[in-house]
């Protein structure tokens, strides 16, 4: 493994913590996992998201910096990769939807003071799934909060997401999800395994699993 820090990115319910889980499973890593359930806020957010957006991404940025602060300042001889569900500018890309401008700017001016600590992932895997997969995982996994989430707001997350990845040269391996299962088929987990053998320039690489 040429990657010491890997990152899994996507929208809402593509699949990232699965992928997570079973990358740290294949080359022994490190589990970064988002602690998503932490959050007091989440499920007032989806009642009400003119009143909760603010504390709630707040509150995911506060423990997003803490969990990846100290996790990645503590070196495991072990495990010699770590493999994270989340980027910490998903605070940034998030908060972009979630808040009215004034709120984004002084939410903007926070992140630019805490992301500068925070260690880079050495490549990001981005998930890339049509809004109709995404809606079916969410069902599937039926967090109660989440069953009501409009189209609208997976494709402006979707649009957000994608925007940042053509805008900043981060390198990248984007992948098609629209007939991902990897956790009952082996090949589409072995086609994510054999792209990160590979060497890659900064920038977007497409994946497309089978």
């Amino acid at each position: 493994m040429k990657y010491s820090f890997i990152t899994i990115e996507g929208n809402i319910g593509a699949g990232k913590t699965t992928l997570a889980n079973l990358l740290s499973n294949h080359f022994n890593a490190r589990l970064i996992l988002e602690e998503f359930a932490e959050n007091p806020f989440l499920p007032k957010f989806y009642e009400n998201q003119e009143q909760y957006a603010f504390p709630l991404e707040l509150f995911f940025m506060a423990e997003r910096y803490k969990q990846l602060k100290d996790l990645l300042q503590t070196k495991d001889i072990f495990q010699q990769v770590t493999i994270s569900d989340y980027l910490f500018t998903k605070c940034l890309l998030f908060a972009k939807v979630n808040l009215p401008n004034e709120e984004f700017r002084l939410y903007q001016k926070l992140f630019d003071i805490i992301n500068p600590q925070i260690v880079q992932p050495e490549i990001l895997i981005y998930l890339h799934s049509p809004v109709h997969k995404l809606q079916e995982n969410i069902k599937t996994r039926n967090r109660q909060y989440e069953q009501n989430i409009p189209n609208d707001y997976l494709f402006s997350l979707q649009e957000t997401y994608t925007n940042y990845i053509k805008q900043h040269n981060i390198k990248t391996l984007f992948v098609d999800c629209s007939n991902a299962d990897f956790i009952n088929n082996e090949n589409h987990l072995s086609v994510i395994i054999d792209a990160l053998d590979k060497e890659y320039e900064d920038g977007q690489h497409y994946i497309t699993l089978p």
